[in-house]
């Protein structure tokens, strides 16, 4: 049996522009972390004793002959692509809800990926587990998605990672003063808004309305040195929040399904309170909102965001990982069953 334990992440800037139609012409880089929540994946070898040949586990359990019969698309392309001939089985836990911004679609991918890989005994690389999972994403499912949360999910930490070219990208972590990381940690907040989307679909009209959005994107891309310029230096660590409050600004305008007025009405509602700025989780249109406040004034946002659920979380710098590990020979299925 193999457990992968693989994070979600949080991205503060850049987020758009890690899309291939646009990085490819124009660059693109983002700012983000992963954070100690994960996600978890077992894996093993199934006996050949049943009806079914693999057992699927999610939010649905899916009992298959053949890896074409399975519904969960990044669970069959995986498989695919590793070529498991052998009967499996696959559970997916994750810390917080699928769909909501975090990345969790890509974190799923990467960590099973990670754990096929373990399954065989082979031990990839950080970089090759990124690079495939945006092929699985991209190319076999052809999902509307970006590369920066397979990226995050593979190395995990607090990184730069810039987007160049053709499947070009490169990861630079972000070393600041131990007391300037803490500083950050404390000023941030995360709201679950208790809607739940499909990140694909969200996004599939942003990427449809890049070539509309040129100015705007190029003023995200240029906030992610502006960011990473207030962390590293002396500013006043409220500008940061006040680059989110910009950067989210213009986010909404990307697309109609970025933000609802319900959403809107939350996020002014921690304005009033005192944050300093924020911004809605991953593509839009719901899910986890990170807002940045003064410790001092995170009292009043929380009674003020009361119907909302709070998530504690402080960042994390493991990526995926295997957690445990206790291989198996695939069983080899008789080629009739005695009666």
């Amino acid at each position: 049996m193999i457990i992968t334990r693989t994070p979600f992440r949080i991205s503060f800037f850049g987020g758009g522009t890690d899309y291939p139609v646009w990085f490819e012409e124009h660059g693109g880089s983002v700012l983000a972390t992963t954070i100690d929540k994960y996600c978890y994946i077992t894996s093993r070898y199934l006996p050949p004793f049943f009806e079914h040949k693999s057992r699927i586990a999610y939010s649905t359990v899916e009992h298959v002959k053949t890896h074409d019969e399975i519904q969960h698309p990044s669970a069959r392309e995986c498989l695919r692509f590793m070529g498991m001939d052998a009967g499996v089985e696959i559970h997916h836990d994750g810390d917080l809800p699928a769909r909501t911004g975090l990345g969790s679609s890509s974190a799923f991918t990467v960590g099973l990926l990670h754990a096929l890989y373990a399954l065989r005994g082979t031990m990839p690389g950080k970089e090759r587990l990124a690079r495939e999972a945006i092929h699985v994403e991209q190319d076999l499912i052809q999902e509307a998605v970006g590369c920066q949360d397979q990226t995050l999910a593979a190395y995990g930490g607090f990184n730069l990672v810039e987007f160049s070219g053709k499947n070009h990208f490169a990861v630079q972590p972000v070393v600041l003063p131990t007391r300037r990381l803490e500083e950050l940690q404390d000023h941030l907040m995360l709201f679950f808004t208790g809607f739940s989307r499909y990140a694909p679909e969200v996004a599939a009209e942003q990427v449809r309305e890049t070539p509309n959005r040129t100015a705007e994107l190029r003023a995200m891309h240029e906030m992610v040195g502006r960011g990473l310029g207030i962390l590293s230096g002396e500013a006043d660590i409220g500008d940061f929040g006040r680059l989110l409050d910009e950067s989210w600004r213009i986010k909404r305008t990307l697309s109609s399904r970025v933000s609802t007025p319900a959403i809107d009405e939350m996020y002014e509602a921690a304005l009033s309170e005192g944050a300093l700025g924020g911004k809605l989780l991953g593509a839009g249109g719901g899910g986890f909102m990170v807002v940045f406040a003064r410790p001092a004034d995170q009292p009043r946002i929380r009674s003020r965001l009361s119907g909302l659920l709070r998530v504690p979380f402080r960042f994390e710098t493991g990526g995926s990982q295997v957690v445990f590990y206790n291989p198996s020979e695939p069983h080899e299925s008789p080629k009739s069953v005695p009666r």
